[in-house]
């Protein structure tokens, strides 16, 4: 009887250690290809984008693609220009947009959003 209840405990505490070890869980409309590998969730999060405040740059999870404000105009691409090429987006500080699924995020920048370091320098001066 102790033997089987010692199996059944063994069992439990492995199957607890590999559900737990399986990293976070990212909830998205669009399956296929996961997150960056700078996004790293620690629970179970909705979220379809992610803003980087110092550089203006949006990442739209369900679309896999980058947004950002480039004179005036609002630039969607794949991957991240030339022009950005130097910045680690694991080590950039980064804001995950919880309650807006809407596929136009101006609106979302133009009334909630955080200024960027550039913008600040600006207003100080």
């Amino acid at each position: 009887m102790k033997k089987s209840y010692l199996k059944l405990l063994t069992i439990i505490a492995v199957g607890f250690l590999t559900f737990e070890s399986c990293g976070p869980v990212v909830i998205s409309s669009r399956l296929g290809t996961p997150p960056p590998p700078w996004f790293y969730p620690n629970r179970v999060e909705t979220v379809r984008y992610i803003y980087f405040p110092d550089y203006t740059i949006y990442y739209d999870l369900n679309y896999r693609n980058y947004r950002y404000l480039d004179n005036g105009v609002w630039i969607t691409l794949d991957v991240l220009p030339a022009k950005f090429s130097h910045i680690n987006l694991r080590r950039s500080k980064h804001v995950r947009i919880n309650n807006y699924f809407d596929d136009n995020i101006q609106p979302y920048h133009n009334n909630r959003r955080m200024p960027s370091k550039r913008e600040s320098v600006k207003r100080r001066k």
